[in-house]
């Protein structure tokens, strides 16, 4: 790479240097601008694409991209940084502060600053900023609110500099900048390892290496304790919420590309600011975040701290039975009558069950007990199509559990806490399974003693994405009151795939149609190996099941495969299926992560600030090439993905059964091969057939649902809440 000229368009890395003559175009939440350069000394203007820092007309910048030829715009450089540089003459400086890029500032003054300054202006801004007032006409308060303007943009013009020096790209450098703000440089100077786990899109690899051009050696205790702090980190990821002390010395030896015995002192120094450790029989020392363990012990006392709390019962049980069984025309089962009356005496309720078996029917039941008791109810799920499902079968308003603790996306916290509880007689919280411990932790804690809890949910289904299996420790602590249904309704009964997942749930094969049966909701379709499951998919989404049965292939159809990797894997799947439903339009520009309007995407992450979680579904309405833009419809609300957002998206038209947790599709087609050995168990069948309403299409080799059906073993987690909980119960006063 040569700095300082303009390389040539067939070089794979080139660099410009010049002045911006003109910028095109800009949009400040995105970063994303488009800049006419001049190169330096001379030549024609430059189109210049991509985001970065803000920019005035006539500052000097040096960039390095690369070449491409756009369809309507021609030969562009598409930038991968963008340092800005100092302007080298009174014009340019001229040019420079009177560009817009401070509030108040424009060319009348910006040229009585240079004259005043001189060359020694750019100096007097940063280091004497209180002399602007020796400026004629400036005044104090103009004086002081360039200064702060000056500062503001100085920090970021300096962190950009800083770390694109330091390998970091425009986009991750303008992300770690919305992080830290002025404070980017000495995060980063302090510990580079930072980045890994507060930034998203920044990894372990990502930090070292910029902890490498800063001169932090391979053994350096920082780097160590990085190590372990990661590994941690991931764990979570994982659904852990602590590792065996074992466990994480050598997977943090992993992570440095240490020996294992150069980890011990570097776990010992992080156990005295980050993390904490705790005995735990049988498995013996154990290691937490020290967030993970708070959020752990306070989660156990107070569901212990509800479930005592005295409650006057329900004495209108028998009333609320009879009415709801009068005005629905439902015949409650004694095991729901049952439900309802430990509901009127229990502050604190669980309800689970597999499909069929009449939770939401309870559920509706024990609405109508509070509110003829005259208790204020709050409705809530995880996500916002349970928390709108759940309000379409109540026809009551249902809220996403962080709606209803009041996020607040400034302060990036909750407003409904232990000092300004939830303001609610009783709360009920459908798909509870999908609850992890950081926001049950973030659920209890807001509320107040006296509220009862109802928690309702499948504890047979997978545990939620986050770290945790919140229900499954709650039900196995056996110190909550607990109501299982068992029994299948007759109308549910009917559907075969309602039958099969309780078969699969107690081990047994599930049962196919008879030959003919086009009428069923349930068919397995054999297949040999992974290629014959993949190429079976791609028939049968494509084609078969549009024709039979008249639905939409990208709307309608959700394939759920276990892994990521192989030919029967969500990458592998994604790129066909993509190619068959929403090929390429011609003539097309490249776009990031080859995304295209129609596509089916989903939220890799929690973004509380633009209400879409980890796991929503959209689709793909609006790209805008240049800008690097998406618009993606989620839940029927346009949602905004910039450059450095798009990596928070990923194509869906197949997807994990683990991030389809919470949601139901009007068919469902599931490869399950013995490739995907590893990831074979029970629970991840029943989680995946269990999200069909309609039809579900199992291609198999019979080898795997044997292998799936003989496992007995559930996803375990490390997670101490039940044994915690138990101790806590034990202690609890009534009050």
């Amino acid at each position: 790479m040569t700095s300082g000229r303009l390389t040539h368009p067939e070089e794979p890395t080139s660099t410009l240097q010049g002045s911006i003559e003109r910028i095109t175009f800009e949009n400040e939440t995105t970063g994303f601008r488009v800049l006419q350069v001049a190169p330096e000394p001379e030549g024609p203007s430059v189109t210049v694409v991509g985001p970065m820092q803000p920019m005035s007309l006539g500052s000097r910048v040096r960039i390095t991209g690369r070449w491409e030829n756009d369809a309507r715009h021609g030969l562009q450089l598409r930038a991968h940084t963008v340092l800005l540089l100092e302007p080298d003459t009174r014009e340019g400086l001229m040019r420079y502060l009177g560009s817009g890029l401070i509030p108040g500032i424009g060319p009348a003054y910006a040229q009585r600053i240079v004259d005043r300054f001189g060359e020694d202006t750019l100096r007097v801004l940063d280091q004497e900023p209180h002399r602007l007032e020796e400026v004629q006409g400036l005044g104090p308060r103009r004086a002081l609110a360039v200064s702060q303007a000056w500062t503001e943009r100085r920090a970021l013009h300096d962190a950009m500099v800083f770390l694109q020096s330091h390998g970091v790209t425009s986009s991750l450098a303008i992300r770690i900048f919305r992080k830290f703000g002025a404070d980017t440089i000495r995060v980063v100077s302090e510990n580079p390892f930072q980045l890994a786990t507060e930034v998203w899109g920044i990894g372990f690899q990502k930090a070292d290496q910029i902890a490498t051009m800063l001169g932090i050696a391979k053994q350096a205790p920082q780097r160590l304790e990085a190590a372990v702090l990661f590994a941690l980190h991931q764990a979570e990821e994982r659904g852990h919420v602590f590792l065996p002390r074992h466990e994480l010395t050598r997977a943090a030896a992993q992570i440095a590309n240490v020996p294992e015995e150069h980890i011990p002192i570097a776990l010992e120094r992080t156990l005295l600011t980050n993390a904490r450790q705790d005995t735990i029989e049988p498995t013996g020392p154990v290691v937490y975040r020290n967030q993970r363990f708070i959020e752990e012990a306070a989660l156990a006392h107070g569901l212990a701290r509800i479930h005592g709390a005295s409650v006057a019962p329900l004495t209108k049980a028998n009333d609320a039975i009879a009415a709801f069984e009068h005005h629905t025309g439902i015949e409650l089962a004694d095991e729901q009558r049952q439900a309802i009356q430990q509901a009127a005496q229990s502050p604190l309720l669980i309800i689970t069950g597999g499909p069929g078996v009449g939770k939401t029917t309870l559920l509706r039941a024990i609405l109508e007990l509070f509110e003829t008791c005259g208790l204020s109810v709050r409705l809530a799920a995880p996500t916002g199509r349970a928390s709108r499902r759940m309000s379409e079968t109540t026809g009551k308003d249902a809220y996403t559990v962080h709606r209803l603790l009041e996020f607040d996306p400034r302060g990036g916290r909750f407003t409904r806490h232990e000092k300004k509880p939830i303001e609610a007689g009783a709360i009920i919280v459908d798909e509870s399974s999908m609850l992890d411990l950081t926001m049950s932790f973030a659920l209890i804690r807001a509320i107040a003693t006296g509220t009862r809890l109802v928690l309702v949910g499948d504890v047979d289904q997978l545990p939620s994405i986050g770290a945790g299996a919140v229900l499954r420790d709650i039900i196995d602590s056996r110190a909550i009151p607990c109501v299982r249904l068992h029994k299948v309704f007759r109308q549910a009964s009917q559907s075969r795939i309602v039958a099969n997942a309780h078969r699969i749930r107690e081990g047994l094969e599930p049962q196919t149609p008879e030959k003919g049966d086009l009428a069923s909701d349930f068919f397995i379709a054999p297949a040999k190996d992974a290629h014959d499951a993949a190429n079976k998919v791609l028939l049968l989404v494509q084609e078969r099941i549009p024709r039979q049965f008249h639905l939409d292939p990208v709307r309608d159809v959700q394939v759920l495969t276990p892994m990521r990797r192989g030919p029967a894997g969500i990458e592998a799947l994604n790129e066909r299926l993509q190619h068959a439903l929403n090929p390429p339009h011609i003539p097309q520009r490249p776009f990031p992560m080859n995304l295209r309007m129609g596509d089916k995407v989903m939220q890799l992450r929690n973004d509380y600030t633009r209400d879409v979680f980890n796991g929503d579904l959209g689709f793909v309405t609006h790209t805008d090439p240049n800008a690097e833009q998406a618009v993606v419809e989620i839940d029927g609300r346009p949602i905004v993905y910039d450059r450095p957002h798009l990596d928070e998206l990923r194509l869906s038209y197949a997807c994990s059964i683990h991030k389809s947790q919470g949601s139901e599709y009007p068919a469902v087609v599931i490869p399950w091969v013995t490739a995907h050995f590893i990831m074979l168990s029970r629970n991840l069948l029943y989680t995946a057939v269990t999200r069909g309403q309609r039809l579900v299409v199992l291609v198999a080799e019979p080898r795997a649902i044997q292998l799936a059906l003989s496992q007995t073993r559930r996803e375990q987690r490390y997670s101490n809440l039940m044994q915690r909980l138990a101790a806590a119960v034990q202690q609890q006063p009534l009050v």
